[in-house]
């Protein structure tokens, strides 16, 4: 830090970092990928630790540089790499690595290896349209940890020792990359049924004849990608339809299973009785019979086309918006009753009626849009409102996304989130 003395001070400026030239002095092995595999940087340290140029690597394609040893049958370093590397590109998350025996080739000796042992992990940086535009893989080179360890004292003949280390290490992280593998593969089984569950359970056919209406339908970052968040379309005759979220207490499979069993009981209940007062009755009723389904919040609305109005039920839940064509945002919060569950007097919940003009947009979201724990939710909900003035002219799924990206969960939050933007 350079002082600077300004009016009786004295400050600091921080000097001017050439980053190019601290990567290039890195004392870590690190190599830089495109997408597609090809390699366009590298420091020192990588150059020295693989016995290559600059030449021989920038511009390349990574396994054209590097392939397998064809001397060693059990050779497998392209294949584990290559699995690495197409997780990082999948799940946009940094992918470590066991210790990986991966001979290189050894520079004008074609078809010599020299033996290498590495403890790689690739890492992901991200561009700005949030996919993957470049993977740092940085190795740190265990050769002579492996040669040379303090496993045993070394005994008079050397090369018996190193062998059974080598063998002994070799064998230790072949069978650490084994149960990481298997451990990956029933992370993906879980996952994959949990998201098949969830898609089913949240199926809403009525959803596609309805081109003015948008939903988005985000679980938690760093979930298992399911939770308890959920939204419904239903077509109750051909002048009317119903526009429901709700949020289940928790997240994961548990808060999934709950959802999909309050989901489809209001979705039955609105069928039978067309009035989400009535319907939010049975469903509280439900609610109490379901173990895990108390304090679930829901609002449903009820739009009548012919008439020009919605109908509203709220159990808990935040207000839905209205933003009119006039510039104003109209807060739905007149039929507001405690959490599903919860035993009120009189026993029948209430609903309210507010008329709207063509070109209004009504906004339904669960708090997970709104709700930060650092601030009042007043500040998210003024933000949201403010959102919808300044572009309510834009069509529902951009609205939708612009919505999102607003609201600062463009790529997931700490909450789950559903959204359901209807232009009326």
């Amino acid at each position: 830090m350079r002082p600077v003395r300004q009016g009786g001070r004295v400050h600091t400026t921080p000097p001017r970092i050439d980053y190019q030239a601290l990567f290039s002095v890195t004392p870590s092995p690190y190599l830089v990928l495109d997408p597609d595999l090809m390699m366009v940087e590298v420091n020192e340290a990588y150059l020295r630790a693989t016995g290559r140029t600059r030449d021989e690597l920038i511009g390349r394609y990574l396994f054209d540089v590097h392939p397998d040893n064809p001397a060693d049958p059990d050779a497998d370093g392209v294949r584990n790499l290559s699995a690495s590397l197409q997780r990082v590109l999948d799940s946009k998350r940094p992918d470590t690595m066991a210790v990986q025996k991966y001979d290189v080739p050894v520079t004008g000796r074609p078809g010599v290896f020299r033996a290498k042992w590495w403890s790689p992990i690739n890492t992901p940086v991200l561009g700005p349209d949030d996919e993957v535009a470049l993977i740092i893989h940085r190795v740190e080179d265990m050769t002579e940890f492996v040669l040379t360890g303090p496993f045993h004292v070394r005994p008079q003949d050397p090369g018996d020792e190193r062998a059974a280390m080598e063998a002994e290490l070799y064998a230790r992280a072949k069978e650490l990359q084994h149960l990481n593998e298997e451990l990956r593969e029933a992370h993906d089984r879980e996952h994959r049924t949990a998201l098949t569950l969830q898609e089913a359970m949240l199926h809403a056919p009525d959803l596609a004849g309805h081109s003015d209406i948008a939903v988005r339908y985000m679980p938690a970052a760093r979930s298992l990608n399911v939770c308890g968040d959920w939204y419904d379309v239903v077509d109750l005759c051909e002048d009317r339809f119903t526009v429901a979220v709700g949020d289940v207490v928790g997240h994961g499979l548990e808060a999934a299973a709950i959802m999909g069993m309050l989901h489809s009981t209001l979705s039955a209940a609105l069928r039978a009785t067309h009035e989400p007062g009535s319907a939010m009755d049975v469903l509280s009723r439900f609610a109490r019979t379901c173990e895990g389904a108390l304090a679930t919040t829901a609002v449903q609305a009820v739009i009548d086309t012919r008439h020009r109005r919605i109908t509203y039920a709220n159990a808990g839940h935040l207000p839905p918006l209205l933003s009119r064509t006039d510039g104003t945002v109209v807060l739905l919060d007149q039929a507001t009753d405690p959490p599903l569950g919860v035993p009120i007097d009189p026993s029948r919940r209430p609903q309210a009626t507010v008329s709207y003009a063509p070109g209004d947009t009504l906004v339904l979201y669960t708090d997970g849009l709104v709700e930060r724990r650092d601030q009042d939710i007043d500040v998210g909900l003024g933000l949201l409102a403010d959102t919808l003035v300044r572009h309510a002219r834009l069509s529902p799924d951009h609205l939708a996304d612009t919505l999102l990206t607003r609201l600062g969960v463009a790529g997931g939050g700490r909450d789950d989130i559903a959204l359901v933007v209807v232009r009326l």
